[in-house]
């Protein structure tokens, strides 16, 4: 009745075709939240199949659950609370992103640490006014591999200013004797859109698993959606002229017509305030009208009166025809990130691995 089903190949070819764009750096997966809402350990022991450089979580649980699934590839989380044991973190050779001098007194020996400074998100991160202090701290430091830090993604100009700040952080690092193994900056955006921002490695997230990450232009590499979300019409009726539809009325239909109905809501992360968004139904698409419900939402189907089972697909690739991850996500005001990260609830999950 509703199906989720992720292609754990197109994730695979997807890493690989950024990966040989952005070569010789690294590209580390990121699985956080998920993996996007992919499935998490399923999609970490497909890229590991896949040879992948490094996978990213944002939290020390993610990359507990990874080592407690099995996977021995390099695992680096940076959301860093109170929650985190130092000390299974140098057992179990997960690298830490350290954004606070307290995070840093914390370390145990032998953990692989990952500097993280703000070059101008202003969200975790040493800011510029600690970098002098926090340079003469880690001078000499024998666990020091990486230092890193995120973009805004706001416009080119500010991108190239968190590069220059990068740079003058590394050099500052330098002038006291630090020196960093990797150093990465990029995630899925920046390591398209600026060559000499790749530096020793990037951090791929919504590329691997095949979408977009520009709201205003197309991608310029070719990547496969991996997920593919659907469900069936289990009911269809047709009504008059006038007929009001789901909670508060929004949507009245013009003229006599059918009325389909998909068990799909908020309840599986169908977006409750999608607005003019488009499904497939035996190769036609048509519009979801009225308020998204917990449960279900309805569609249009016009003169069309199609059999009650029928394949309802909510998004998929664009190269098959269907609706998009990122047509669902404008329709709700959102981008596809949140709309794959949400979707869940009670839809059965398949893996498909070709």
């Amino acid at each position: 009745m509703r199906e989720i089903s992720i292609d754990l190949a197109a994730i695979r070819s997807n890493y690989l075709a950024l990966k040989e764009l952005c070569a010789p750096a690294k590209v580390m997966a990121v699985v956080k939240a998920n993996a996007y809402g992919h499935g998490m350990v399923e999609v970490a022991s497909a890229l590991e199949q896949a040879g992948v450089d490094a996978l990213g979580v944002a939290d020390f649980a993610e990359a507990t659950a990874l080592r407690t699934a099995g996977i021995k590839t390099r695992i680096m989380c940076w959301l860093l609370g109170e929650d985190v044991d130092y000390q299974a973190a140098a057992e179990l050779g997960i690298e830490l992103g350290i954004s606070t001098f307290e995070q840093l007194e914390q370390v145990r020996a032998g953990t692989r640490i990952h500097i993280k400074i703000d070059t101008g998100l202003g969200r975790n991160g040493f800011s510029p006014l600690d970098w002098e202090k926090l340079f003469d701290r880690l001078s000499g430091n024998p666990d020091l591999h990486g230092l890193f830090s995120h973009l805004s993604n706001t416009s080119e100009q500010g991108d190239l200013l968190q590069r220059e700040q990068f740079e003058k952080a590394l050099a500052l690092a330098e002038s006291k004797g630090v020196r960093f193994i990797e150093r990465h900056l990029a995630a899925t955006a920046g390591a398209i859109s600026y060559p000499d921002f790749r530096y020793d490695m990037v951090r791929c997230g919504i590329g691997v698993y095949g979408l977009n990450p520009f709201e205003d232009r197309e991608l310029p590499l070719q990547l496969v959606p991996a997920m593919r979300v659907t469900a069936q019409l289990i009911n269809v009726k047709r009504v008059p002229a006038g007929q009001g539809v789901s909670y508060g009325y929004r949507y009245r239909t013009a003229a006599s017509s059918y009325l389909g109905l998909v068990p799909f809501g908020y309840g599986e992360g169908m977006p409750r305030v999608s607005e003019h968004h488009k499904v497939l139904i035996s190769g036609k698409l048509y519009p979801v009208v009225g308020r998204v419900a917990m449960d279900q939402f309805v569609v249009d189907l016009g003169e069309d009166q199609l059999p009650i089972g029928s394949e309802v697909v909510i998004f998929g690739s664009a190269q098959n025809g269907e609706p998009t991850a990122e047509a669902l996500g404008a329709s709700a005001g959102s981008i596809n990130y949140e709309v794959v990260t949400r979707i869940g609830g009670r839809a059965n999950r398949v893996y498909l691995d070709r």
